[in-house]
């Protein structure tokens, strides 16, 4: 196993330690296996950006968002690098996830599957696959 990177696990755990209501509810459903079985991992990172979620297995990245992310250039960019290597982002709003919890972890689930388009962009959801979304982990 390699070494830590002293500065990236000190900002992991600072960013760990401010997670807003969403995520920390959403941190209760994803941990320990909770959501069949699929292990997610908080504040990933991934060249200099940090994912909200990861589940390493199937690729996926699951970003929690609040209003200001509307539009927002840099998330656009960030996502286009993480697609680019190899991870699908799916993004959700802070207030789906506080009021309509059960709704944010099927659609997580679906994207675990295979079951979205590959490309999603609405109000209420934007999902950016990478290059063999919706292969089986087999077939990889």
């Amino acid at each position: 196993m390699r070494g830590p990177e002293i500065a990236t696990t000190t900002r992991a755990r600072r960013l760990r330690q401010s997670d807003n209501d969403a995520e920390g509810a959403l941190w209760q459903e994803l941990r320990d296996r909770r959501l069949n079985g699929h292990k997610f991992v908080r504040q990933l990172s991934i060249g200099n950006y940090f994912a909200d979620f990861a589940c390493r297995e199937c690729h996926l990245i699951v970003e929690i968002d609040g209003s200001q992310h509307a539009g927002n250039t840099y998330d656009q960019v960030r996502d286009r690098f993480m697609v680019s290597n190899g991870w699908s982002v799916l993004r959700f709003w802070n207030a789906d996830v506080l009021n309509d919890r059960q709704a944010v972890l099927d659609t997580i689930l679906a994207a675990i599957e295979g079951r979205l388009d590959r490309n999603i962009d609405t109000h209420e959801l934007r999902f950016v696959a990478a290059d063999g979304y919706g292969e089986t982990f087999l077939d990889r």
